[in-house]
């Protein structure tokens, strides 16, 4: 009997597991992924968002102001990339100078500190590339930028070590109500739980209408992506979105943590739950729209493109009120199931709401189960060493340590073979090529791991004592290799 199974490794779930670490509680995090970070969380714009979006008073605005301010401090501590690099919104038309008035009322009615309009050359000179139609926009100094999966990693990492555990490969096939708490049945074992957090990302209906007969409907919102190549990372220091719509945010033009220059999304609701192909109508959109907030932007220096999906709630009824349609999170025990908390329509900001988000479920729990604060919490955690990044001292040590640090394996992001070790053997190791790059960066680069793949798919078999052929990409189907005998077939 667990005390919290958590369902979901998203940044939201691991956020969850995080703050539960801090209590004397039996927690697990159950994933049907090989890994953390394997759906909404790896695939988004990177944006700590400063909070001038969200309707005042709902949820979103609470915990995306609480998360955002939270953001730096967390870096720090847990040791992840994150820059407040400040966030722009363009406006292309004077006739819609009212609704920039009206977002930066909205932002200090939610409490984002240092709002206001610029005009055009103040604009220039904060973004000299700005797209010729931008007359004025709004200046909020308090949005940020981080990397999504090493923000998810470490929380992942650092509930981890206090003795959250974590299942991998298994999805939940049917949940049923008990006296003592749920039952929770997988693919492959029972098990069970007094209380059920569920932070199933676009799955989270299916897994709340397994025990509530409120039901709720997610229809996945896709958004296509553009990363372009460093050397023109310096385009644009600020993240500069453009006056948002119905449909969310829009197209956006940023700079990564890591120096790369991002452009997207799209937004289309589909209703295939793993749709994450790319097209060339979406990509041609992102390239249409990009280019009226930073001009120039060269095609040429495109690197990949991808696709991520955002859960939006297009029904939730919420007992006996009727099919409503929610703009907000749904972070709440559900009515007709004590004891189970959805953590659901997560679309953004929820990247930014994270640290809050954990706080707040965290409080809802303490409040069914009254446990007790380990003494022993380790409250801080130190990422993989990037030796490209590292002073001369630094990488003369880890040298010493271990001749690994010396060898490159990605030569464009200058990842060594020591780095990669580092994240097979580390908590919550890599056990995929997926898992290395988002751990370590290697096959990130310019060409998109056409060089070093081979070389970490050795070394992942070396290290797990795998033959080569049962080295994942991701999960069970995405191999890279068919052992000899089903190649003679």
């Amino acid at each position: 009997m667990y005390d919290v199974i958590i369902i979901g490794a998203g940044v939201s779930g691991c956020a969850v597991a995080r703050e539960l670490s801090r209590f004397n509680l039996k927690t697990m995090v159950l994933e049907k992924a090989s890994d953390v970070c394997e759906g909404t969380s790896k695939a988004n714009s990177g944006i700590v968002h400063a909070g001038y979006d969200a309707e005042p008073g709902s949820l979103k605005a609470k915990l995306n102001v609480l998360g955002s301010r939270k953001m730096a401090a967390l870096s720090k501590e847990l040791d992840f990339s994150y820059k407040q690099n400040g966030s722009i919104v363009l406006c292309f038309d004077e006739k819609d100078r009212f609704r920039l008035e009206e977002l930066k009322a909205r932002g200090e009615e939610n409490g984002v500190e240092g709002l206001r309009i610029i005009e055009r050359d103040e604009l220039l000179a904060k973004e000299p590339h700005a797209g010729d139609e931008a007359v004025a926009a709004l200046y909020a100094p308090t949005g940020g930028i981080v990397c999504p999966f090493g923000l998810t990693i470490a929380l992942a990492e650092n509930a981890f070590v206090n003795g959250v555990e974590f299942k991998f490969g298994q999805m939940v096939v049917d949940i049923q109500k008990q006296e003592t708490g749920y039952l929770i049945k997988t693919d492959k074992e029972t098990l069970e739980a007094k209380v059920v957090v569920n932070a199933a990302g676009v799955y989270a209906d299916q897994i709340h209408n397994m025990v509530s007969e409120n039901k709720m409907e997610i229809t996945p919102r896709k958004g296509e992506y553009l990363l372009y190549d460093k050397n023109i990372g310096n385009m644009a220091s600020h993240t500069l979105f453009q006056l948002p719509t119905a449909l969310g945010k829009g197209i956006l033009v940023t700079p990564t943590v890591h120096g790369n220059l991002l452009t997207g999304p799209t937004a289309s609701d589909i209703p295939d739950k793993d749709g994450k192909e790319t097209s060339r109508e979406g990509l041609g959109q992102v390239t249409q729209k990009a280019a009226l907030s930073v001009k120039g932007i060269p095609g040429r220096q495109v690197i990949t493109s991808f696709a991520g999906l955002r859960a939006h709630i297009t029904k939730f009824e919420r007992g006996g009120e009727g099919a409503k349609l929610s703009d907000d999170f749904v972070i709440e025990e559900v009515k007709d199931a004590a004891g189970f908390i959805d953590v659901a329509g997560m679309e953004s900001p929820g990247l930014s709401c994270a640290p809050a988000t954990g706080e707040y479920v965290a409080g809802l729990i303490k409040e069914m189960l009254h446990p007790q604060e380990k003494q022993e919490f380790i409250s801080t955690r130190k990422g993989i060493i990037n030796m490209f990044l590292a002073t001369e001292e630094e990488r003369h040590a880890k040298i010493k340590e271990n001749p690994a640090y010396g060898n490159v394996i990605c030569r464009c992001e200058m990842v060594t073979e020591g780095e990669i070790l580092e994240a097979i053997h580390r908590p919550l190791g890599a056990t995929t090529t997926d898992g290395i790059k988002r751990r370590t960066r290697a096959g990130m680069g310019r060409c998109q791991s056409g060089f070093c793949n081979p070389r970490v798919v050795d070394i992942l078999s070396r290290e797990l004592k795998i033959d080569e052929s049962e080295v994942k990409k991701s999960g069970e189907d995405a191999w890279y290799l068919l052992p000899l005998e089903e190649k003679e077939m």
